[in-house]
């Protein structure tokens, strides 16, 4: 399981590789859309694609790399982008394990 979370704006996803399937969440969509997520290979990391039941298209790319989200003194072990239809987000991404 991955976890990737984001602030400004406030944003997360959880990915289950194995099922192949993952959740987007925002503030005002706590409990997530849920959608199917396609492996590939990315530049030293993951990436993921799919596409949401608005059918705007997800791309997460998820990399080694401190990263800090800015809020807390806690720091990630990766660092995370994606692309949803035209909004482009970044945060940070840790497993569970």
């Amino acid at each position: 399981m991955i976890e990737v979370t984001g602030n400004e704006p406030f944003w997360g996803m959880t990915i289950d590789q194995a099922a192949g399937v993952a959740a987007y969440s925002t503030p005002e969509n706590i409990d997530g859309t849920r959608f199917k997520a396609a492996r590939f290979a990315g530049n030293n990391g993951l990436g993921f694609t799919g596409t949401l039941a608005s059918g705007e298209g997800v791309v997460v790319t998820i990399t080694p790399g401190e990263c800090s989200d800015g809020m807390t003194d806690r720091t990630y072990p990766f660092t995370a982008t994606a692309k949803i239809g035209g909004r482009d987000l970044e945060g940070c991404a840790f497993t569970d394990s």
